[in-house]
């Protein structure tokens, strides 16, 4: 017959079976969180390394900048009118007096027309007036004369009358004396009148001739000022030299003061480099710049700095020999480099994509025989173009990564491969 087990045996060892496994899996978590994250893992031929130096660090900044003629002259409109005619065109020897442009303007013209009108008629209106008043002192004078010739009838009667009077009062009546007396008396009167206006009337024609002149003169500025400006539709360099630039069509309509053309004297240049205002402050004149053609490089010297900063960089010209190579013309875009400072017994190394002058930043050193780079401390101190100057952190002959591994700042550690 059959005998019915006991299944209680089997069940206690499952749950010690499972409380095993339990424990197990939590000791194998606890431990897995507790261990270090593994390295990252970062292709070496993606970032830029270099090796850490001593000795002699040249401090020097760099800008952009242009060739410029160290005299030019610049062509504008004396007034608004259309390009007729193009004369020469860019690249030119031209002369003080030679017509670059020809241009029209009709309202210049017709301007011209009415002041010489304006002129004539003011001209003429002197003349009429020198005219009238000649023939008023030839009328003064004359009525002037006739005054004094009845004045001296007017004395001799008196005189006549008295004579009588004195010899035999019969003669002659007190009352014919006394008229004869009275009208030289009147005459006397009307004569000084008649001088005293006629000094008026002379002062008074110098006063309006005067003021006639006056305003033919300022007729005549204005006349001469609207040739000049019909003198201005033919337009000339005003300098000998090269026509470096034209930038116009013909009939296109251009306004007074609007840019023509521009002169330059060929044979000296100089360079305008512009510098970043961040690292303007070292910069002094007198300094060595390299201005770098692309081509060639010329060796300059700084001579004037800008006391001002436009669109965050400061512009400073760089004098440079006479005897420059083809490759220098005007207007040619160049790279200048500012020798500021030479650094004797320093360690430096290259220029970091990230960190700045005088700064402590995180920078990965490589290790193990470049199998790994180990995130250090490092103190920058004065920095270069390419290389920065380092004052702590690192030593000469190592070697550390100098591209961005800003994705990198959650490790400490990445593992390099090649």
């Amino acid at each position: 017959m059959d005998i019915a087990r006991d299944p209680k045996p089997k069940t206690r060892k499952r749950i010690i079976q499972w409380s095993v496994a339990a424990l197990a899996l939590i000791g194998v978590t606890v431990g897995l969180r507790n261990l270090d994250p593994a390295a990252p893992t970062v292709d070496a031929a993606t970032v830029w390394m270099d090796t850490v130096m001593h000795g002699t660090m040249i401090r020097q900044v760099r800008g952009p900048g242009t060739l410029v003629p160290e005299q030019m002259r610049w062509v504008t409109a004396l007034t608004a009118g259309r390009v007729e005619q193009i004369m020469v065109l860019p690249g030119t020897v031209i002369e003080e007096n030679t017509v670059i442009i020809r241009m029209s303007n009709p309202d210049v013209d017709i301007a011209l027309l009415q002041a010489q009108q304006a002129l004539n008629t003011a001209e003429a209106t002197l003349i009429q007036t020198r005219s009238t008043l000649q023939t008023q002192r030839l009328t003064q004078a004359g009525a002037l004369a006739q005054l004094r010739n009845q004045l001296q009838n007017a004395q001799r009667d008196q005189a006549i009358n008295q004579r009588l009077y004195e010899t035999n009062p019969e003669l002659v009546a007190a009352t014919e004396l006394a008229r004869t007396r009275d009208a030289v008396t009147d005459f006397e009167e009307r004569v000084r009148l008649e001088e005293e206006q006629i000094e008026l009337l002379a002062v008074s024609a110098v006063d309006q001739v005067n003021a006639q002149l006056v305003n033919i003169s300022s007729l005549t500025d204005i006349v001469d000022f609207n040739r000049d400006r019909v003198n201005s539709m033919e337009v000339t360099a005003g300098v000998s030299g090269v026509l470096a630039e034209l930038p116009l069509d013909e009939g296109q309509w251009v306004q007074s003061g609007e840019t023509l053309a521009r002169v330059v004297q060929p044979g000296r240049l100089k360079a305008e480099v512009r510098i970043p205002q961040t690292q303007a402050q070292d910069i002094a004149v007198g300094q060595v710049a390299y201005i770098d053609t692309r081509n060639d490089t010329i060796i300059g010297q700084v001579v004037r700095i800008d006391p001002s900063v436009q669109n965050g960089t400061v512009t400073i010209d760089v004098a440079l020999p006479r005897d420059l190579p083809r490759s220098a013309r005007p207007d040619l875009s160049i790279d200048g480099n500012v020798v500021i400072q030479r650094l004797d017994d320093v360690t430096y190394v290259g220029r970091p994509a990230y960190g700045q002058a005088n700064q402590r930043v995180g920078m990965f050193l490589v290790v193990e025989d470049g199998q790994y780079a180990q995130r250090v401390n490092v103190m920058l101190g004065a920095s270069s173009v390419n290389e920065i100057a380092v004052l702590e952190g690192l030593k000469e002959g190592d070697i550390v990564i100098l591209s961005d591994m800003s994705q990198w700042d959650g490790f400490d550690r990445v593992r390099l491969r090649y």
